[in-house]
């Protein structure tokens, strides 16, 4: 019998075992990609090649949020059936719904945007494709991937990319002279160097995102377990933090590694990179010939995976404005996936700079995560929508304090611009 179809029975009384572990093994990863994508790589070398190793702690502090955010959005999931986007229809006014959902799909756009640009800019960096092309290019590839795949196909295929994507950075680092105490003391020492908000707001927004909490909560209840027994619950909700807990240090792993290659082969060099091309080209004669090839292919992959995620949270997203479920054959689906997508590429037409459009599309998703965050919250702290699975006092807490430090970071973000 299927792993699937053992979930699914009514009697079934899971054990702590290795094969059922790897039937659980996933979503967690395909929100990884997610917060790997070539937004953050704009953001990570920005990060890195101005101020070395000083904003590492962001990485951390963000990596933190995502772990207990993307926790209790998979919980509303396995306990309801029901995505974040499906829930707020739901439980929601309609025209506060709508309202909502709207700026996650515009997030979706924003996310898009930054990871077709940069499988384009991998194209370009690898086979000097032009970037409008490319941007084309990129688009047919994912919308043929995602109509022709199930979850479970673009899971497999998603973490061979992300495997891709670690051992490039692996190889990366192999060659690069990293100072680890200064990078520690990076990891763990808070600090705001001047004119670093805006770039901090970035590797936020380009790690904790909005779209993935969507994602995250439709892929995790896609798999149908058996909702009626308590045992089978309590057990999703064991295996389902283990493999959130598991991706999202795989992504922190790399999203820091990025910041360290910045920082030791620009920031030492006192060399500011202004664009994704102009980062593989320095590496050439400060770590080899090589490792340039191993970063544009790197950038691709993260590009292409990225985008089949975003896509699949664009579907989701619109799907749920409508009180459906994830289904690339059902219109609504199709609409949201084709349209999010469509529209990123073409805003990639009038972009100027490549560079910093990545940069700032980030930064609007971090603007746009507090709404999300905050309906998250609202609907796993309710009774008539969690039942007994309600958020704890202790869970509300921090939960709070999250969405509080990311609404501070979004008026401190501003007022650096007002001023």
């Amino acid at each position: 019998m299927k792993l699937k179809n053992i979930l699914n029975t009514k009697g079934h009384q899971p054990s702590f075992g290795l094969r059922e572990l790897l039937g659980y093994i996933g979503p967690g990863l395909l929100v990884t990609v997610g917060f790997i994508d070539p937004g953050n790589w704009a953001s990570n070398i920005a990060a890195g090649s101005e101020y070395g190793y000083k904003l590492l702690w962001m990485v951390t502090l963000a990596t933190i949020m995502l772990i207990l955010l993307q926790h209790n959005v998979a919980h509303l999931g396995i306990v309801t059936g029901d995505c974040l986007s499906e829930a707020a229809n739901k439980h929601l006014k309609p025209w506060l719904s709508k309202i909502i959902l709207t700026t996650g799909l515009l997030a979706a756009i924003s996310t898009a945007m930054a990871e077709i640009l940069g499988g384009a800019i991998a194209l370009n960096l690898l086979f000097k494709v032009p970037i409008k092309l490319g941007s084309v290019i990129i688009f047919v590839v994912i919308v043929v991937f995602l109509f022709t795949n199930t979850y479970k196909k673009l899971e497999k295929v998603i973490m061979g990319f992300v495997s891709i994507i670690g051992i490039s950075f692996l190889y990366e680092l192999s060659v690069v002279h990293v100072s680890w105490h200064e990078a520690v003391s990076g990891w763990t020492t808070i600090q705001f160097p001047m004119g670093s908000l805006p770039i901090i707001m970035s590797v936020l927004g380009a790690v904790v995102m909005p779209h993935n909490l969507f994602l995250h909560s439709e892929v995790i209840q896609s798999r149908q377990w058996n909702l009626e027994d308590d045992a089978v619950i309590a057990r999703q909700l064991k295996y389902e933090f283990l493999d959130t807990l598991f991706s999202m240090i795989i992504g922190w792993a790399i999203n820091s590694a990025m910041i360290i290659l910045a920082a030791t082969t620009f920031f030492t060099q006192h060399v500011k990179v202004n664009e994704l091309g102009q980062a593989q080209q320095m590496l050439v004669p400060l770590v080899g010939s090589f490792a340039a090839v191993i970063f544009g292919v790197a950038l691709l992959f993260a590009g292409i995976s990225s985008t089949m995620t975003a896509g699949m949270a664009a579907g989701t997203i619109f799907a749920g404005m409508f009180g459906e479920p994830y289904d690339i054959k059902d219109r609504h689906t199709k609409i949201g996936v084709v349209g999010i997508l469509a529209i990123a590429t073409l805003i990639i037409f009038f972009i100027k700079d490549p560079f910093q459009g990545l940069v700032y599309s980030q930064m609007l998703l971090s603007v746009q995560l507090p709404i999300t965050v905050f309906l998250q919250i609202y609907l796993t702290s309710s009774k008539k929508v969690m039942g007994k699975y309600k958020n704890s006092l202790l869970s509300n807490i921090v939960l709070w304090s999250i969405a509080i430090v990311l609404t501070i970071l979004n008026i401190m973000l501003f007022a650096s611009y007002l001023g």
